[in-house]
């Protein structure tokens, strides 16, 4: 006996020794973790004056900083969150916003804006310019400037530094009550490091419900994980976003001062149907007469009066009272049409339109002249803008807006078919701007194309239509018709082609002795011939293509028809035209 106690003394510690083992790593399996999280890490903080961002129910990537006591936010988050409408000129160090009758106006580093009214003190810098990232300057706007615009809301939060952020009403979202003290954790499990301590009565927001865990975001803006058992789930309320906001924000909101101004328009009661013609010269004006002859249903006609002549802000002109007053007494409104391109040579886009000062002087002097003339309105035709040019035009189509607006004169603006590489013309912001956007629906193919083709297929102008009343209202969109066709020339490897008008390209078909017939993909009369070596190729505009361009344009009930040019196009042409338009 003595013999056997000792071997069940051992067998017995050696079980001790295991249940022991056994307690311990069930006990560090399901215990709760006690590690922190790192905070500074968790928002992606680098640096003591950044600001992690919660917008709505996320913690986006940029970040906001605070500069002596006040938030700021980098230009790019503005624009990307709050309104594209604020611009930065980098070259006069300003900050722009245009509303409807004036541009609201603040020099980097003061603390006031400026409108037509006067100048107002915020107390604050309300943009300077800061370091970012160790790279150059970036501007920063103050998140409570911010608040004249957009009618958002903000808190902000310290240790570490974040800020919550609403600028939509959020979706509607059920809140909880913490029913027992508990951790919130970066991720849903017991071991999942803590981001911060939630006690009894404290209210988060379910962001999404799992089986055990739930995604929350506490009152303080910290978005992580917390049992669904340490939760009140019996009386579980709706939050609506308004009230949520009301909530994070409990200041009593006003609403943004200047963010709900409507933005009107000249636009007409009655379908436009323009003319551009060409004139090239102070005697162009005198054909006027020529041109209308055989017109039926015109109500507008564009002379291409103005083009830009350097990057300062100056401008060419061919303007004649005369030429207005005769084209009143037909019924007439006078667009005049104002170029880059035609002394392109001397002018660089981008060095004008960059400076707020040459944009002005622009402005003023091509209002001040279409007052002077009698003219109805202007028509903008700048061309081959870059894309780092693209805000740059957008604003001054902006501020050209107001001074139309302010005078009585219709502003419209010429633009290509929608292509992904012309998105920087921003069709719809022009679309708030603006009183008439035109789709230059024709050049599907042209000289230099690397096939020939049809100048205006069918396709090609429902897609210029279809894609642009996506972003602009229909009634502010004109479609621009060619009255011309190019007659394409295939030798080897050698293709050339030529713009004509119709008559012409009838008599270079007949000439040569060119059968055509009707294609249906195009909406064409389609001709092709083969002499010695050389292959001609046509797709004629004429009475029924042009029929069937006005077809889409009445599908989608747009507001009217342009054509390029006058003096192109064959008479009957114009019975078409007129019948589109109820003349």
């Amino acid at each position: 006996m003595k013999k056997i106690i000792p071997v069940i003394t051992a067998i017995v510690l050696i079980l001790v020794v295991i249940a022991i083992g056994v307690g311990m790593k069930l006990a560090e399996k399901y215990s709760y973790s006690k590690e922190r999280a790192d905070l500074e890490e968790y928002f992606n903080l680098h640096g003591g004056d950044e600001v992690a961002i919660i917008l709505q129910d996320e913690c986006v990537e940029e970040k906001a900083k605070l500069i002596s006591n006040v938030y700021y936010f980098d230009m790019a988050t503005v624009q990307k969150y709050f309104s594209n409408r604020f611009y930065e000129d980098k070259n006069e160090r300003l900050l722009l916003y245009t509303l409807p009758e004036d541009t609201v106006r603040v020099e980097t580093g003061s603390s006031s804006y400026v409108t037509g009214e006067g100048a107002v003190d915020m107390g604050f810098p309300i943009a300077l310019y800061a370091a970012q990232d160790g790279k150059e300057e970036t501007l920063y706007i103050a998140a409570d400037y911010i608040k004249l615009f957009k009618d958002y809301s903000y808190k902000a939060f310290t240790e570490p530094n974040r800020m919550q952020v609403y600028t939509q009403k959020a979706e509607e979202k059920r809140e909880a009550r913490i029913a027992k003290g508990t951790a919130l954790r970066y991720q849903g499990g017991v071991k999942s490091p803590i981001l911060s301590d939630l006690e009894i009565g404290d209210k988060v927001t379910i962001l999404e419900e799992m089986e055990n865990w739930s995604k929350v975001k506490t009152e303080d803006a910290f978005i992580g994980y917390v049992e669904n058992k340490r939760m009140d789930t019996e009386n579980v309320m709706a939050v609506e976003g308004a009230q949520a906001v009301e909530r994070q924000e409990p200041e009593e909101s006003v609403g943004a001062k200047f963010g709900n101004l409507e933005y009107t328009s000249l636009t007409r009661g009655h379908k436009i149907n323009l003319g551009w013609h060409v004139v090239a010269g102070a005697t162009g004006n005198d054909t006027l007469i020529g041109a209308l002859e055989n017109t039926k249903g015109l109500n507008v006609i564009s002379p291409t009066w103005f083009a830009l002549t350097d990057s300062e802000g100056n401008f060419s002109s061919f303007a004649s009272a005369e030429y207005v007053r005769r084209a009143h007494e037909i019924g007439l409104e006078v667009w005049g049409l104002i170029d880059n391109f035609s002394n392109k040579d001397e002018v660089d886009t981008y060095e004008l339109l960059s400076y707020t000062s040459r944009r002005a002087k622009l402005i003023g002097d091509l209002v001040a002249t279409a007052t002077e003339y009698g003219i109805d309105g202007i028509n903008v035709d700048f061309e081959s803008i870059s894309q780092d040019a693209g805000t740059h035009f957008i604003q001054f189509i902006r501020e050209l807006s107001v001074a139309c607006r302010k005078n009585g004169l219709v502003l419209s603006v010429d633009n290509y078919v929608p292509m992904g590489y012309t998105d920087h013309y921003d069709r719809e912001e022009q679309g708030v701007f603006v009183d008439y956007v035109i789709i230059m629906g024709y050049d599907e193919h042209y000289n230099g194309s690397q096939e020939a083709g049809s100048v205006a297929s069918i396709g090609f102008v429902e897609d210029g239509i279809r894609k642009t009343v996506e972003q602009v209202p229909a009634e502010k969109v004109i479609n621009a018709i060619p009255f011309y066709t190019r007659i394409w020339k295939s030798q080897g490897a050698s293709l050339s082609s030529e713009a004509v008008g119709m008559e012409m390209a009838e008599k270079f078909i007949a000439n040569h002795g060119i059968e055509t017939m009707w294609d249906e993909s195009a909406c064409q009369n389609y001709g092709e011939a083969m002499e010695e070596d050389v292959f001609y190729q046509v797709w004629l505009e004429d009475e029924q293509s042009i029929e069937a361009k006005l077809g889409i344009m009445e599908k989608y009930q747009i507001g009217g028809v342009a054509a390029w040019r006058l003096g192109f196009e064959k008479p009957a042409i114009w019975d078409v035209i007129a019948n589109y338009v109820g003349q």
